[in-house]
């Protein structure tokens, strides 16, 4: 059994993440911390296999750094922090560390066929859209999509109420265009692949790896 403790559990993605911990055969949820909940990170790792970030940027790297220190394996949802001061930390710990941009299979896959595409089309540009509470922008996900394409990829970000998280990677070339979208239309579309992550966040092959990919094609 992976006992879990959630990091921002009182947020919408924690509290969905807490709700697929709980339905896992295989895990209990073990802690909830949120300063909503009055319950701190280190409050909750003595009990925890597995730390589940899903918090903001300004606090996700400490709360990582707090679970490495406590040979408690991190899994990162929270994007716009450093991930470098993140490798080092995982460096020195017995534990081990995964981030994922995103952990919806369809955005993996988008971004896998954005970046084949790319090999071949002449320009592209991404457009990425979330809801209004997001505070990093770009995404992490357009980031990660640009950085595994060819070229210089542009990046517009949308932040508008409706919406959960949508991205479009737009393609050209001589008289032709090639759109590859992906659109989330609840938070449980996440849920498979931060189970995925939480059962093999403990056997990873570095101490710290970074992208869904890594798991799914490995």
């Amino acid at each position: 059994m992976i006992r879990v403790a959630v990091a921002g559990a009182a947020g919408r993605m924690g509290q969905t993440v807490c709700a697929a911990v709980e339905g896992a055969d295989d895990m209990a949820l073990a802690g909830r911390a949120d300063p909503v909940l009055d319950v701190a990170v280190a409050d909750v790792l003595g009990d925890a296999d597995v730390l589940v970030d899903f918090t903001r940027p300004d606090t996700a790297l400490d709360n990582a750094r707090a679970a490495l220190a406590a040979g408690v394996h991190a899994v990162i949802g929270t994007t716009g922090f450093d991930v470098e001061a993140l490798r080092e930390a995982a460096a020195s710990s017995s534990a081990n560390a995964f981030v994922a941009p995103n952990f919806a299979v369809g955005a993996v896959l988008m971004m896998r066929f954005a970046a084949e595409a790319s090999r071949v089309m002449a320009r592209a540009e991404i457009i990425e859209l979330h809801h209004a509470g997001k505070l990093d922008a770009p995404s992490g996900t357009a980031a990660r999509t640009a950085e595994l394409m060819q070229g210089d990829v542009p990046i517009h970000s949308v932040r508008l109420p409706g919406i959960v998280a949508d991205q479009e990677v737009i393609l050209g070339d001589v008289a032709q265009t090639l759109t590859i979208r992906h659109a989330t239309t609840d938070r449980t579309s996440f849920m498979p692949g931060v189970l995925l992550a939480i059962r093999r966040v403990a056997d990873l092959p570095e101490p710290l790896v970074v992208g869904l990919e890594h798991l799914l094609f490995a």
